[in-house]
């Protein structure tokens, strides 16, 4: 399967991308500077010219899944933030429908229902990824959406907390979330459902074939 992973040189990005390299798909990493190419490449993938505030689409060419990790954090002004995470996420969603993709994997946040409950300062950033996850169910593409805690740069731990509902917002790795989402890759039950993750005591793959 050919794997296409916006925001591949991110901190989520590149674990991701080592982990799905080892494996057996086709990793094509998106990259907006020709410069994380060597890297990357080095990893395992190839690498794409491509920059979600333009167009996007001769990335998705050939890509059986899209994964979506890219993003301008909730420290970005509004601006930036409207650019990446909410039109550079739909400009993806719309591209990798028009290539009839087999499955777009979004990652998004917690309190994205319900932005209104978060610090006023983290507000704009819950809107945003807010409107590109509708716009996701509205493709009719297979999707999931996955909805982290708190992330940390901590080593991962190989354990998680899996749910289909929105679980206390706790901590989790960063490494721990790309190890979720490559699970996820190949896991069926995942399609069309909405996860939240957080660090637990389960091991990751058993974590998410028990969703």
């Amino acid at each position: 399967m050919n794997i296409l992973i916006a925001g591949a040189n991110g901190k989520i990005g590149r674990h991701l991308v080592r982990i799905l390299a080892d494996g057996p798909h086709r990793v094509r990493a998106m990259i907006r500077n020709r410069g994380q190419a060597d890297a990357l490449e080095s990893m395992g993938a190839e690498t794409v010219l491509a920059d979600l505030e333009e167009d996007v689409t001769a990335a998705v060419e050939d890509c059986d899944m899209v994964i979506f990790t890219a993003g301008s954090g909730p420290h970005t002004g509004p601006d930036k933030t409207i650019d990446v995470d909410r039109n550079g996420a739909i400009a993806l969603v719309d591209a990798a429908a028009g290539h009839h993709v087999r499955r777009f994997i979004m990652v998004s946040a917690m309190r994205t229902r319900t932005p209104e409950t978060a610090p006023e300062k983290l507000r704009h950033y819950l809107a945003a990824k807010q409107d590109a996850d509708d716009h996701l169910l509205a493709s009719g593409l297979p999707y999931t959406i996955v909805r982290p805690g708190r992330l940390t740069n901590d080593p991962g731990t190989g354990h998680i907390r899996a749910a289909l509902e929105e679980v206390d917002h706790a901590e989790i790795p960063r490494e721990d979330v790309a190890r979720a989402l490559a699970a996820m890759v190949d896991a069926e039950n995942t399609v069309n459902r909405e996860i939240s993750l957080v660090s637990g005591a389960t091991p990751i793959a058993d974590a998410i074939a028990a969703l």
